[in-house]
C-alpha cells in the first residue's frame, strides 16, 4: 500500500479530509485504477497523476471541504469525469473518473482499520450520491469495518477498482486495497543496504531486512519495513514464503556464502542477487559446487548486482541501480 495512509498520522484522524481514488479509465492516463490520494485543507497524501487533472481534483476536494455536509459525511461520494485532453489540455489524451469521498465517521473507521491491515487483503465499498455508505471487507466478503448496507452490492473478489450498480441503479465504488504483492528479504544494514530501504521506502513492496548487529539499525524505517535481529539469518531464509526475492549484502563472505547456498537450495525465489564483483562470483561459484550445488542453481544468482551501465559504485547509485532491477524483475513475474 503507497504512502497516501501510511503518512495518515493520529493526530490527522479527526482532522476533515477527502480521499480522492481514480475509479475508472479509458486511453492513455497518467495513473491507474486504485490510485489515491488524501487532501486536507492545507496539503495532500498520495497523488492521482499530477499537472492540471490534480490540480483540478483538489479544488473539487478542497470545495467540498468548505461543505459543512459534506464536512459531517452527511452525503455520499461524488463521481466525476476528466477528458484530459479536451478539457484539461494534458497530451495523454485519454479520460478517467475520480471519485471524492469526504472522510466522515464511517469512511474514518474504515482508514483506520485499514491501516492495521496493510499486509492483508481488504475491499472498500462505498456508495456514490446519496446517503454516505462506507464499508471494509475482509477477503472472504465479510464486513470488517463501517456500517453494512443491505443494498451494497455482492461481494467479489475482484482485484480491479471500479464502479458497480446495485439493484435498484445506484453506484457503489468497489476498491480492493491489496497487500504487497513483491517480498524482498534483505540481508545487511551496512550503506548499501541502509541506501536500498531508502530508495524502496516509496515503493509498493514488503521489506524483511536482516542483519545480525542490532547497532547497525537506523532508528527509524519506512513503513514497509520490517526489521530482524538474526544470530542465525540462514533460518529466516528456510522460513520464507514462496516468491520471495533475496538481496545478499552483508560484513561478512562467510555470512554471504551460507546464505547464498540456502537461498539457492530453493527453488521457488523470484529473484536473488548477491553484492560484489565478478571475482567474488568467481569465487563463490568454485565454492558453492564444492558444496554440491549444480551449475544451472548457481546461475540464478545475480552477482554483480545492478542494471548494465551504471558503474558508480556511492551506496545511493548502487541502490537506485538495484531498485530499478528489482522492479524489472517484479514486472516481468507479475505480467507472468
Amino acid at each position: 500500500m503507497s504512502d497516501w495512509l501510511a503518512d495518515w498520522n493520529a493526530d490527522q484522524v479527526a482532522h476533515a479530509a477527502v480521499l480522492v481514488t481514480v475509479a475508472a479509465v479509458q486511453g492513455s492516463v497518467p495513473r491507474e485504477p486504485g490510485a489515491k490520494m488524501l487532501v486536507f485543507p492545507a496539503s495532500q497524501r498520495g497523488t492521482v497523476g499530477g499537472g492540471h487533472l490534480e490540480m483540478r481534483a483538489l479544488q473539487i476536494a478542497r470545495a467540498l471541504l468548505q461543505d459543512d455536509a459534506c464536512a459531517g459525511a452527511g452525503k455520499g461520494a461524488r463521481l466525476e469525469r476528466f477528458a484530459l485532453g479536451p478539457s484539461l489540455g494534458q497530451c495523454c489524451g485519454g479520460a478517467l473518473h475520480l471519485v471524492f469521498e469526504p472522510v466522515g465517521s464511517q469512511l474514518r473507521a474504515v482508514l483506520a482499520r485499514l491501516r492495521q491491515r496493510r499486509r492483508q487483503d481488504s475491499w472498500r465499498c462505498s456508495a456514490i450520491a446519496g446517503a454516505c455508505s462506507a464499508c471494509l471487507c475482509d477477503a472472504e466478503g465479510q464486513s470488517i469495518a463501517g456500517v453494512v448496507d443491505p443494498s451494497r452490492p455482492p461481494f467479489m473478489r475482484n482485484f480491479v477498482t471500479r464502479i458497480v450498480q446495485d439493484g435498484s441503479g445506484r453506484r457503489w465504488l468497489v476498491d480492493p486495497c491489496l497487500a504487497p504483492r513483491n517480498h524482498l528479504m534483505l540481508f545487511g544494514a551496512g550503506h548499501v543496504g541502509t541506501a536500498l530501504i531508502k530508495a524502496l521506502a516509496d515503493i509498493d513492496c514488503h521489506v524483511t531486512w536482516v542483519d545480525q548487529r542490532e547497532d547497525q539499525f537506523p532508528a527509524t524505517v519506512p513503513s514497509n519495513v520490517t526489521m530482524i535481529v538474526a544470530d542465525a539469518p540462514a533460518m529466516l531464509v528456510l522460513q520464507a514464503p514462496p516468491g520471495t526475492s533475496f538481496l545478499v549484502m552483508t560484513h561478512s563472505h562467510a555470512v554471504d556464502l551460507t546464505l547464498c547456498e540456502a537461498i539457492l537450495r530453493r527453488s521457488d525465489c523470484a529473484w536473488f542477487g548477491l553484492i560484489g564483483s565478478s571475482t567474488k562470483r568467481s569465487q563463490f561459484e568454485h565454492r558453492l559446487q564444492e558444496r554440491g550445488l549444480a551449475p544451472q542453481q548457481i546461475a540464478a544468482m545475480a552477482c554483480p548486482i545492478g542494471l548494465p551501465g551504471i558503474l558508480g559504485k556511492a551506496p545511493a547509485v548502487i541502490a537506485a541501480s538495484v531498485c530499478c532491477q528489482l522492479l524489472m524483475q517484479w514486472q516481468q513475474h507479475e505480467q507472468a
